[in-house]
């Protein structure tokens, strides 16, 4: 009898600790997972009260990445809209609207009545008609602790002549989604891809979606032959002629077992190619060999049509990834793909011309009346000579993080038969290019033939530095990038892991305050609590969470089902152990 009551003592014991523990991640999940479609619908609410446009001259917008900038159709403006902030501790998500004025070098921020909810990841195209408009699809929302998402499904637009947004409400598109690329082809929007994510699950997509700028209706393509694995993040372009699509790479993981998880950058290359009539169009996949340089495997680039029917590619990451650690090399380098001899070339900055002073000779009539052909044709001729090199220079935060950007010296050109050189003096010689450091995430258009490109992220350790530069790239001199708005890196707001856990202990010790009711019985039962907890696995030296909930996970499993009942679903019971582990690892 005395072995019976002792057992069924520590059985109402362990379920009492169970209880507590639930108690905890139950107050800490009311606090972290909000309802996110009533966030959203807040958002609206707050949007909905304005009624007038009020546009206000401003300075850049705040530093962001993967929102969307694209090159007004018939006037010299930009347009900046979304984006996604994280200051290390909080999510911020952006529906702001910005309009940057390319000869004037000024920014306006445009507050129009009722427009799309804040988001990040989505998808902005220009079409011309109408005056210009800007169309919108897609994106996500995330809580402010980073950990619950939104994938929309919506699609606007907005009216550049008038200066209204409008929902688009068509039967029949795609589903929710984010990380999807979409481009103008002939008179309809092509969507491809993305990535739909929850706590638990994730999927990748590699559909295919037409909507009609004619009809306003969506209807899903069913090409023939192989198609792109499913991915998120790839480059996307129309070819010139306008008889299909390219795309290259992207990004997916998949479930390898139960809480890992194994990414995959892809390098592949393919065409999907319109045949037929408008109306009874007929699509199929192909895959491409492109000849030349490719661009070393790569997450999160930046990508762009430009001149000449050739596509770019900027900067990006490839992630090492390990059991426990996750290492990433930024890149800051330029490619690009010519779609019509379907073939990859760095490019290469050949530094300001003006400090050198160039003497013909040889052939009349000279090259001095060289095309905009045999200018590619350089390009693709230097970028086969020697690399530039590059200068590492340290920038040391106010918390004493130190930061690393890279700079570039260009690599020696090569010499041409008919062609001296001259130096001017010694001032004239080469000097290092200033160069955006390297960075994921960032946002590329082009207008007036440069390329521009704004803000972005890198990570320096366990740091996430947000980016808002600016800077733009004559891509018919292909000389040096021009710094529009520098960045500041001791700006940045960075609130590590132990400022989030103060703030969280003075949220609960606030708590604890307001609800003293209740607190003379959990003080009786503080003692058994405390001889409970004695009892829980104890953390082994340099073990990791992951390492503890793996090792102790049946002892878990086991205490939830004792608190939750028999009767409990096998997945929340698996939950509320994984949560009731993590309690315990973090309070030891």
């Amino acid at each position: 009898m005395g072995k019976k009551g002792k057992k069924e003592k520590k059985v109402k014991g362990a379920e009492k600790t169970a209880a507590k523990m639930e108690k905890k991640v139950s107050k800490r999940s009311k606090r972290e997972e909000e309802d996110l479609e009533a966030m959203i619908a807040e958002f609206q609410n707050l949007d909905a009260k304005k009624t007038t446009v009020v546009e206000t001259t401003c300075p850049p917008p705040s530093a962001r990445l993967s929102a969307s900038v694209s090159a007004h159709p018939e006037k010299d403006e930009l347009i900046l809209f979304g984006g996604e902030f994280f200051n290390g501790k909080k999510t911020y998500l952006y529906n702001d609207l910005f309009f940057y004025n390319i000869k004037k070098n000024n920014w306006v921020k445009s507050e129009i009545p009722n427009p799309p909810p804040p988001r990040c990841a989505h998808q902005a195209v220009v079409v011309p008609q109408g005056g210009g408009q800007l169309w919108v699809f897609g994106g996500e929302f995330a809580s402010p602790n980073g950990e619950q998402f939104y994938h929309y499904k919506d699609l606007w637009v907005l009216h550049l002549a008038t200066h209204t947004w409008e929902n688009i409400k068509a039967p029949g598109g795609p589903s929710g989604r984010s990380g999807h690329r979409m481009v103008l082809s002939k008179k309809q929007l092509l969507v491809f891809g993305g990535f739909h994510e929850s706590n638990r699950d994730f999927i990748y997509y590699n559909d295919v979606y037409s909507f009609s700028l004619d009809t306003f209706s969506w209807s899903r393509l069913s090409p023939s032959g192989t198609a792109p694995l499913p991915r998120s993040a790839s480059l996307m372009t129309s070819t010139p002629d306008g008889t299909g699509v390219i795309v290259y790479g992207g990004y997916s993981k998949v479930r390898v077992k139960k809480d890992v998880e194994k990414g995959t950058i892809h390098s592949d290359m393919f065409l999907l190619k319109r045949e037929g009539k408008d109306g009874q169009e007929k699509w199929s996949w192909s895959r491409l060999s492109p000849s030349g340089s490719k661009p070393p495997p790569r997450s999160g680039f930046s990508s762009v049509m430009g001149p000449a029917g050739r596509a770019m590619l900027f900067g990006g990451v490839c992630d090492e990834e390990e059991e426990e650690t996750l290492e990433g090399d930024f890149y800051n380098d330029l490619y690009l793909y010519d779609t019509v001899k379907n073939r990859w070339f760095p490019g290469v900055l050949r530094g300001n011309k003006s400090e050198k002073k160039k003497r013909r000779r040889g052939k009349k009539g000279g090259a001095e009346g060289e095309g905009a052909e045999k200018e590619g044709q350089d390009e693709e001729e230097e970028a086969a000579a020697e690399g530039p090199t590059e200068v590492i220079k340290e920038i040391i935060a106010e918390d004493g993080t130190v930061m690393t950007i890279k700079e570039v010296i260009p690599g020696a050109q090569p010499e041409e038969e008919e062609e001296v050189e001259e130096e001017e003096d010694d001032e004239d010689a080469w000097a290092p290019l200033v160069e955006p450091c390297a960075r994921s995430s960032s946002m590329a258009t082009v207008r007036q033939g440069k390329l521009f490109l704004f803000g972005g992220m890198f990570e320096v350790g366990d740091r996430q530095f947000t980016l808002n530069d600016f800077y733009s790239l004559d891509l018919n001199k292909m000389e040096q990038w021009d710094v529009l708005v520098e960045m500041d890196p001791k700006t940045q707001e960075w609130l590590d892991e132990s400022d989030s856990e103060e703030g969280e202990e003075e949220e609960e010790e606030e708590e604890a305050a307001k609800g003293a009711e209740g607190e003379e019985e959990e003080s009786e039962e503080e003692s058994e609590d405390e001889e409970d907890e004695d009892e829980h696995p104890t953390l082994q030296e340099g073990e990791t969470l992951t390492d503890y909930q793996s090792r102790t996970e049946q002892y878990w499993i086991g205490l939830s089902r004792a608190n939750l009942g028999p009767d409990a679903k096998d997945k929340k019971v698996a939950k509320i152990a994984l949560a009731m582990a993590k309690v315990f690892f973090e309070d030891q």
